[in-house]
């Protein structure tokens, strides 16, 4: 019985925050896409943003919207999407004639080797996994894919990330390097 007393929770709602809070989330993040999408818009096809990955989104969300996550740190965020990257690639490389385990392969790895690296960012996962699933656009780059788009659009968002948390009082950006 207290194993599914454990899926009712323990504690309360975490705290709203201030509109200075959604503003300066809201900022970093518009900033962050856009110059990822800016940068892959000039060196590649201007109607195809397929290398603007999903995982970017997510890396936003903890980037500007949860400065202070351990997850949000440069580390996690550089490390997470560049590990995660070469797994994704290589996971497609070896098992992509089995698709679905190829996915589970990249993802799985993903988590373990960022665990043991210490550079858990949730997004890593998803670059892993569009590392397997992104088509033919995306399997073409092979690793060059850890280069364009995951190391170079994360460096771009950390730069952001570096330049924007850091214009309020309230925010400190980052907690930690290493």
């Amino acid at each position: 019985m207290n194993y599914f007393k454990k899926m009712l929770g323990s504690g309360p709602s975490p705290p709203g925050v201030g509109a200075s809070e959604v503003f300066w989330s809201w900022l970093g993040s518009f900033l962050g896409i856009s110059a990822v999408a800016l940068l892959h818009h000039g060196l590649f096809e201007p109607r195809d943003l397929s290398l603007l990955i999903g995982s970017f989104g997510a890396s936003a969300v903890l980037l500007y919207g949860a400065v202070r996550s351990p997850l949000a740190q440069p580390r996690n965020l550089i490390g997470g999407h560049v590990l995660s990257a070469i797994i994704g690639v290589s996971a497609q490389l070896w098992l992509g004639g089995t698709p679905w385990m190829a996915a589970a392969v990249a993802v799985s790895v993903a988590i373990a080797i960022m665990h043991l690296t210490r550079t858990l960012h949730p997004p890593g996962g998803a670059t892993a996994l569009i590392a397997v699933i992104g088509g033919d656009s995306v399997h073409q780059l092979s690793y060059l894919y850890v280069l364009v788009p995951a190391a170079l659009g994360a460096g771009v968002m950390l730069v952001i990330a570096l330049l924007v948390n850091n214009i309020p009082k309230t925010r400190k950006y980052p907690e930690f390097w290493f």
